[in-house]
């Protein structure tokens, strides 16, 4: 299968889980609303995820595909052997560390909030129902890369969905018990908290459950295996050394920003608002790039396990330019249509349409980065492919540490009611510092493809892209002036200015020769009887 063609399918399970997760985010935000509870559940729910990547996250998304594609080259046996073990380490690791973190949950929040906060006693008790999610990240991680390096692309992109809609059916039947008029941290009852924490976790483990079919599929059990001295494991964990410098990296920054989006007492322009934004903003680099780091690794490990450079390089180019070619417009798109988006997706329920609109001024200011973001992810899985995680380590180290200075020199100088654009802007920019490091220190390892010319695509689709967005933002701009700030409207705008963009930019990036975007519209014109 080629990188479109298995980009496209898991594109297509991608599409699905994000929508649905768009679904599960606007009835969450509806139901608890974007500050108080909404707080305290973001939260506790960011807690097991920043824990399972400091513990073993980093390492499977990094180290073990290529270790996988590795052991599976001395027979599908050996791989299957390895994947076995691999879950067996995963399962009682994780699940002896799932139950020091539910007794050391207050310390664990501590570390994001402040204790004697309104919102600290409920963030610590959702957080002992969240953090068994731990364990079940990690048995999906290890089963999604054996699935990946079995060519089985569809099931780990479309098992989120079933997640996305238990978390959905949860924040339903939360509005059908019992409660408090007026919802806060202090008026939640016991009943609802219970929902909530239960039903979130179920459907992490109902997305970890969905993958076992195509698991047994593939021939792998799930039985355990002890079986661990001289399997090459100890090589992974000295692979995981440097993977473990970058996770922590990542997770310190990202503490920084909880704690400084929770820290300035303004309701709804807080934490909740930043993940509001960041979810949305995680869509088009999820459909895109997403979709082909998971088809490239693979390949990426076996043209690097066979010593062939410039075929690793020509996969990498292949996957910058398709992803350039979308992403560009798409973080255009978020920047000129960030409000519109955001009162679509949030102005319902518990959060108003100033919330809403806010959250999509935070939209923008992460859309800038986000091209960079998708070509640094891109270009690390390069290194990783070279079983080299030191560099992406290093880079990452500069990031973050770009990030966090940032974060606390906007948090100084910004009004409270600004501070979450802080921190959005140095997201943006650290991520910016991240592409074009990446880019010189892998060139020395990697000679460029002369025929990918991922720079000349990148002019081109910002030649295209720049006239439909500002049309778009004329667009958006008279149709507040005409019809006002309300729902309606700004829909209405909305959707008059995405038609323009879209419209505008398949045009001339045709007639500015972006073959990429040929190769992905021409398939759906061809159906549509209208190929030229």
């Amino acid at each position: 299968m080629s990188l479109l063609s298995s980009a496209r399918v898991m594109a297509v399970g991608t599409v699905a889980s994000r929508a649905t997760g768009f679904l599960r985010t606007a009835v969450l935000a509806a139901v608890l609303g974007v500050a108080s509870v909404g707080d305290a559940f973001n939260v506790a729910n960011t807690a097991p995820n920043i824990v399972y990547e400091l513990l073993l996250g980093g390492i499977l998304t990094s180290v073990v595909v290529p270790l996988l594609v590795r052991a599976t080259r001395d027979g599908v046996e050996q791989g299957r052997a390895y994947a076995q073990r691999l879950l067996t380490l995963t399962l009682f690791g994780l699940g002896g560390a799932v139950l020091l973190l539910v007794l050391a949950a207050p310390l664990l929040i501590g570390v994001y909030q402040r204790s004697g906060t309104p919102t600290y006693d409920l963030t610590v008790l959702l957080a002992r129902f969240f953090l068994p999610q731990v364990l079940f990240y990690g048995l999906g991680a290890v089963m999604g890369a054996w699935l990946n390096t079995q060519g089985v692309f569809g099931a780990p992109m479309w098992a989120p969905v079933l997640n996305n809609l238990v978390v959905v059916a949860t924040g339903l039947l939360f509005l059908l018990v019992p409660g408090p008029a007026r919802l806060t941290a202090g008026t939640i009852t016991p009943t609802q908290t219970t929902v909530l924490g239960v039903g979130v976790t179920l459907g992490i483990l109902v997305q970890t459950l969905a993958l076992v079919p195509s698991l047994r599929a593939t021939g792998l059990s799930l039985r355990p295996r002890f079986d661990l001295r001289g399997t090459g494991l100890r090589q992974a964990g000295r692979l995981a050394r440097w993977t473990g410098v970058f996770v922590v990296g990542n997770q310190v920054s990202i503490a920084v920003v909880v704690r400084l989006a929770g820290g300035h007492g303004v309701d709804g322009r807080g934490y909740t608002a930043y993940v509001s934004a960041f979810v949305l903003w995680q869509l088009p680099h999820a459909v895109v790039a997403v979709s082909l780091i998971t088809a490239l690794l693979p390949a990426m490990s076996r043209a690097a396990a066979e010593d062939r450079t410039d075929e690793l390089r020509r996969r990498l180019d292949e996957g910058l330019r398709l992803s350039v070619s979308i992403l560009v417009p798409a973080a255009a798109a978020l920047v000129v249509l960030g409000r519109p988006v955001g009162v679509l997706v949030f102005a319902h329920g518990r959060t108003t349409g100033d919330q809403a609109r806010f959250i999509g001024d935070v939209l923008a200011v992460m859309a800038v980065g986000l091209v960079a973001f998708s070509a640094y992810q891109l270009q690390a899985r390069a290194f990783y492919a070279l079983q080299d995680t030191r560099t992406p380590a290093l880079v990452n180290v500069a990031v973050n540490g770009f990030a966090i200075v940032a974060d606390l020199v906007l948090y100084a100088v910004l009004p409270p009611d600004l501070t979450v654009l802080g921190l959005a802007a140095g997201q943006s920019g650290s991520y910016l510092l991240g592409a074009a490091l990446c880019t010189r220190v892998l060139a020395r390892r990697v000679p460029h493809d002369p025929a990918g010319h991922v720079l000349r695509t990148t002019v081109r689709c910002l030649l295209a892209t720049t006239p439909p967005a500002l049309g778009a933002l004329l667009v958006v701009v008279l149709a507040g002036r005409v019809a006002g700030d309300g729902l309606l409207a700004t829909l209405a705008g909305g959707g008059l200015g995405g038609a323009v963009l879209v419209g505008g930019y398949v045009v001339l990036a045709r007639r500015v020769r972006v073959p990429e975007v040929a190769v992905l519209i021409d398939p759906v014109l061809s159906r549509l009887g209208a190929r030229r």
